[in-house]
């Protein structure tokens, strides 16, 4: 079965390439499916790239597909910035994201380990080339909604592959990613079937979808993607009805804390001692974070910042140190990853760095905001309601899991409708 993921990386290679160099091609058109549209290369490139980001090509055994395939891509997209004959579009959030690449960059003239530096910058610069690709590339409407409705429809196809065991290890083994980035992945899957349900006419069909991209993550009992989800459904109904959403958000978070004080599986998994934990303590405020079960993670970070981030707060130990560490020494138990993106940009790059990346996510979220207000096109605002409220909870789940390891299919996605939006705005103009 391993052959099968080399299979489906070639044939999605070579459709990429083939579809960068056309000059026109046709695709059925989103809004009517009994119309087709004529797209230039750039356009069907995107609505490829975009729609098959959940694939990961990582069976047991294989070369490391991932690493390839995410090289692939971003020469794909530099390329195709200087085929696509739009201008990419630039913004204080895109600029602030560049200016923290420069700053990743500069860290490996004092890095420890260049090598795995240089692989860290890469999986950080893919959402750059995808926001500026899609800048770039996308004008109209059907083109954003093509790409969109492609990649929610691999992610519902994903959902009983990863659920039931005997699809994904015979038929699909590796081809997607695996539980926890897949999750990461339906949050911004879920708040763009929201934005769909808003304002287009399959209001049932898409609320039951938006409802479906939330199971997986309680069903998995995936304490980070619940988190996730849930700031970034409050940061949707805050962008639509602002002040008057406070008592939804309010209502979000009383769920929240209600599941996980009622729902056996994640009360357990959330608290060391989940039997003699109530919601009536932490009414009283006597739940502490010595209650939460960790999972030594705390223990990790702490570890991990005594080493590369202390005394060297300022510019860290240089990008790379925490991966060349933790691959190059068995600690923690074996671990790979610290499981927090935001201890690891520290420990790389210091405060600098936290500071220029959470600058630019905020960024992203105020224009996006801004941007829902001001414009009345409807693919304006549902990307830009999807970029910022998607952005708001991915970002979130940095903190405790390894999103920019798989930001092929968790960060390209909020950065990516970002893109579409700028894109979008530009063809309005």
């Amino acid at each position: 079965m391993i052959i099968l993921n080399y299979i489906y990386f070639l044939i999605i290679t070579l459709l990429g390439l083939k579809f960068l160099t056309m000059k026109r091609g046709v695709m059925v058109n989103p809004l009517n499916r009994e119309q087709k549209m004529v797209m230039d290369g750039p356009e069907m490139f995107w609505v490829l790239t975009f729609s098959t980001g959940l694939l990961a090509l990582s069976a047991p055994g294989a070369l490391d597909l991932m690493a390839i395939r995410l090289m692939v891509l971003e020469i794909f997209c530099i390329v195709g910035l200087f085929i696509c004959k739009r201008s990419p579009q630039w913004s204080p959030a895109i600029v602030l994201y560049l200016l923290y690449i420069v700053w990743l960059v500069i860290g490996l003239s004092y890095s420890p380990a260049p090598g795995y530096g240089f692989r860290v910058i890469l999986k950080y610069l893919y959402p750059l080339l995808i926001m500026l690709f899609a800048s770039a590339t996308v004008r109209d409407k059907e083109v954003f909604l093509k790409a969109g409705l492609g990649a929610r429809l691999v992610a519902v196809i994903s959902i009983p592959v990863l659920i039931i065991p005997m699809l994904n290890w015979i038929l699909f083994p590796g081809v997607f990613w695996y539980g926890t980035a897949s999750a990461i992945h339906y949050i911004t899957m879920c708040v763009f079937s929201l934005a769909l349900f808003y304002y287009t006419d399959e209001r049932r069909k898409n609320l039951l979808l938006c409802v479906l991209f939330m199971l997986p993550c309680i069903l998995w009992v995936f304490r980070t993607s619940i988190m996730g989800t849930t700031l970034a459904l409050m940061t949707f109904f805050f962008f639509k009805y602002k002040l008057k959403s406070l008592p939804v958000i309010l209502g979000i978070v009383l769920l929240a804390v209600v599941a996980v004080f009622t729902i056996p599986a994640l009360k357990e998994k959330m608290f060391k001692d989940s039997e003699n934990v109530s919601i009536e303590q932490l009414q009283r405020g006597e739940i502490s974070k010595d209650d939460i079960e960790s999972n030594a993670r705390f223990a990790m970070w702490e570890d991990l910042q005594g080493r590369f981030y202390n005394e060297k707060e300022l510019m860290g130990s240089g990008i790379g140190s925490v991966q060349n560490y933790m691959y190059s020494n068995f600690v923690f138990g074996g671990l790979k990853v610290p499981h927090n993106d935001y201890v690891q940009i520290s420990c790389d790059s210091g405060i600098i760095g936290v500071v220029l990346y959470l600058l630019a996510v905020f960024a992203i979220i105020v224009h996006s905001f801004f941007v829902y207000q001001k414009y009345t096109d409807v693919s304006i605002k549902m990307c830009a309601i999807v970029a910022g409220s998607s952005i708001a909870g991915v970002a979130l789940t940095m903190y405790t899991d390894n999103v920019v390891n798989y930001s092929m299919a968790t960060l390209s996605y909020p950065f990516g409708f970002y893109g579409m939006m700028l894109g979008l705005i530009k063809g309005e103009k």
